[in-house]
């Protein structure tokens, strides 16, 4: 199969802005983007740059803009996208080379969204704190979240007020509010009840549209804002 590829370029040493360059590539109708990336890398040019790891959808490195949708390159399959396939960057992040965006804005808002247990009472039996499979259902949906950035790139709020907290940070502090073993709850809602946290959320669902493992966003977004609600009536 023959495949027009274009990808937005960038090299802040070399160019004073973005521009697209096209390659001819040919591919199997079950090969995925990233080898196009690969082909072109390794075959074409060598300074082309971007970010990938495992390859298989898990470690959500390679989130890229594919035909204007927020994507993950080793999960897209050519026969999905040809002929004329197109590759940028995800939009809302600082560009530092070709699809390689700058993540730490990123990380930094994850960060602060403690996503992590607190608990530092010693359970009854010594052993471990057992939870039910009622209580892990609740917050099972947003513990499937890779943190590939695919959802909060889609965001427009996102795009124009790069202090909102973003559907990512919002999804990791999702799971451990709704955690029954976590004695943090309240702390995380106050983070959420920030001027740009939930509240500036509008519910355009990009980020559940974006999600590369169907996670329900908007909902998860949608329950934070209503234990902060029923936090604030109490």
């Amino acid at each position: 199969m023959d495949i027009e590829l274009r990808i937005r370029r960038y090299n802040p040493e070399a160019d004073q802005a973005p521009h697209w360059e096209t390659y001819a590539v040919t591919a199997d109708a079950t090969d995925r983007v990233l080898d196009l990336l690969h082909q072109v890398k390794w075959h074409t040019d060598g300074t082309l740059t971007f970010r990938r790891s495992c390859a298989h959808g898990v470690c959500g490195s390679d989130a890229v803009l594919i035909n204007g949708q927020n994507r993950l390159a080793c999960q897209v399959l050519v026969r999905d996208v040809a002929p004329t396939v197109s590759v940028e960057p995800v939009a809302g992040l600082p560009v530092i080379k070709d699809l390689l965006v700058d993540m730490e804005g990123f990380w930094a808002k994850y960060r602060a969204a403690m996503p992590y247990l607190v608990n530092d009472d010693v359970p009854a039996d010594g052993l471990e704190r057992r939870q039910s499979a009622a209580d892990r259902d609740l917050y099972e949906d947003t513990s499937r979240c890779i943190l590939c950035a695919a959802c909060t790139t889609a965001c427009p709020v996102f795009w124009t007020n790069p202090d909102y907290v973003g559907p990512a940070a919002i999804v990791n502090a999702h799971r451990f509010i709704f955690d029954s073993r976590d004695t943090a709850h309240e702390e995380r809602l106050e983070l959420m009840a920030d001027a740009d946290g939930v509240w500036r959320c509008r519910t355009v669902f990009n980020c559940v549209e974006a999600c590369p493992r169907g996670i329900n966003i908007t909902r998860a977004i949608l329950e934070v804002t209503r234990q902060i609600t029923n936090v604030e009536a109490t």
